[in-house]
């Protein structure tokens, strides 16, 4: 005979600061304000409610830049989270502070695979069981390094490498707690979902993983995606959304009996909202509108940039300001710095700390020709040119480069109108965290291209080297064409007409 418990599971993703709500076709979406009122709402309605974030809460605003991340600590809190787990923007502000504001946090932080090189002692406990309603639910925290590159800037931090290695700690942890009588168990991971997918494969089912719950790739799914008979879901970004799992467990049989999922919209219409937590808001607010509200420029119009994944507006005007300030022959721009769609016309202060919130150091490299084209044939892969979460470069004013897909070579490779010569040297303008990783982004090492010439540093601060061009530039434009035209292998052509 079953013996069925019932179990409701709340779950966000890659928050990123997202605290504020919107106005969108006149009412409100989004912001911590409406998402706690539905969480509570939820908890009051049903008996058994656990609320887990599957890494990323940090980064993305400027209330959350300006105070370190201590901000959405406190904010988190009054949200009241049962289980987070890290995503790779948790340590953005180091590693110390990191383990500083886990601290300060209210609530669980686990996991499994971030470990110190010297000692293979872990930094955060792998795991935690929370027991609810006479169930006992095993949580397992994941991140492997292909998410977590921003360590390489700490030698003595360590993540595991491969998705097989992460199988591997997560069979050993469930192996662990069988003898605990585990109700119910899930990954929270942080790797992207097509590479849940992947590690969906890997899981012996005698393990008894129930589902997983991802993040870093931003995906919004309307119904999980299940394999190796694991339900994987996310709830895209920020905070227009909430996944929701209810689930029948069978506690004999120590798995889902049935399970229901779907996304949740953060709404006006369906969240009442939560006057404490506005509350502390509008504090940070208060304290940062004054500093951030300065203008630093006007457009001649709006600049956009839709995809991480081709050229954009902002992409060109950014790598531009970067060349022509620091003297490098080209700047590559990590489409992934820019995190926001839209910038303008009036640009301030603010504005611009949130679509670009790092501020790197900057180093020009030296290539070859020949380096020059290996680094953007594998930018330009093929799972990059799908959508996959992988790096992405804007091209700077002088470079251009038309590619064909199928054949996966340069239909054109030019710099200032000629073909570039593979044995010719250029000066590469790079930020600091993709300079770090120059050999997972470009298939190059530092040790080759010091062959060239050695690097150097050539800035201490890419917000402020921006941040000076904007001022002393008003009414810039930017085209967002010509520079870097992809030939897909559908037919399509994207860096023609964005």
């Amino acid at each position: 005979m079953k013996s069925l418990k019932k179990l409701t599971l709340l779950h966000s993703n890659d928050m990123h600061g997202d605290f504020m709500a919107e106005e969108v076709d006149e009412k409100l979406v989004g912001g911590v304000s409406l998402l706690s009122g539905y969480i509570n709402k939820v908890r009051r309605e049903e008996d058994n409610v656990l609320y887990a974030i599957a890494g990323d809460m940090f980064r993305g605003s400027i209330i959350d830049a300006e105070f370190k991340g201590i901000s959405t600590i406190q904010i988190m809190n009054l949200l009241g989270p049962d289980i987070v787990t890290l995503g790779n923007h948790e340590v953005d502000y180091g590693l110390a502070h990191l383990l500083f504001l886990e601290k300060c946090a209210e609530f669980p932080i686990i996991n499994a695979n971030m470990f110190v090189k010297t000692n293979h002692k872990r930094l955060f406990e792998p795991c935690k069981i929370i027991e609810i309603g006479g169930m006992k639910i095993l949580f397992i925290g994941i991140i492997t390094e292909i998410a977590l590159m921003q360590c390489k800037n700490d030698s003595l931090v360590g993540t595991l490498v491969t998705l097989e290695d992460a199988a591997n700690e997560i069979g050993r942890i469930c192996n662990t707690y069988n003898a605990l009588d585990v109700d119910f168990t899930v990954l929270l991971t942080h790797i992207g979902f097509e590479e849940d997918k992947k590690l969906a494969e890997l899981l012996d089912p005698a393990w008894g993983v129930d589902v997983i719950i991802g993040g870093h790739s931003h995906t919004f799914l309307t119904e999980p995606a299940v394999v190796n008979g694991v339900p994987i879901v996310q709830a895209g970004t920020g905070t227009d959304q909430i996944g929701r799992f209810d689930i029948l467990i069978d506690t004999e049989k120590n798995c889902i009996d049935s399970f229901t999922w779907k996304p949740v919209p953060i709404d006006a219409e369906n969240c009442p909202r939560d006057p404490a937590i506005e509350k502390i808001i509008d504090v940070f607010r208060t304290q940062t509108e004054e500093k951030y509200g300065q203008i630093l420029t006007k457009f001649v119009r709006q600049l956009t940039h839709p995809a991480r994944n081709r050229e954009t507006e902002l992409g060109d005007l950014f790598a531009d300001l970067m060349k022509d300030a620091l003297g490098v022959d080209i700047f590559l721009m990590a489409s992934g710095s820019i995190r926001g769609e839209v910038l303008g016309p009036i640009v301030t202060k603010g504005d611009f700390s949130v679509i670009f919130p790092y501020d790197d150091i900057v180093h020009a490299v030296y290539w070859t020709g020949a380096q020059l084209k290996h680094a953007m044939l594998r930018m330009l892969r093929d799972e990059a040119l799908a959508g996959a979460h992988t790096e992405f470069y804007q091209l700077s004013h002088g470079l251009e480069i038309e590619y064909d897909q199928k054949t996966h070579s340069f239909m054109k490779f030019d710099f200032e109108g000629e073909p570039i010569a593979d044995d010719r040297v250029f000066s590469i303008g790079l930020q600091h965290y993709h300079y770090q990783n120059m050999d997972d982004a470009f298939d190059l090492t530092p040790e080759d291209c010091r062959k060239n010439k050695k690097e150097r540093t050539v800035s201490s601060s890419c917000t402020q080297v921006m941040e000076e061009a904007l001022i002393n530039g008003s009414h810039q434009n930017a085209a967002g064409t010509g520079r870097l035209i992809i030939h897909l292998a559908d037919g399509s052509v994207t860096g023609v007409a964005l």
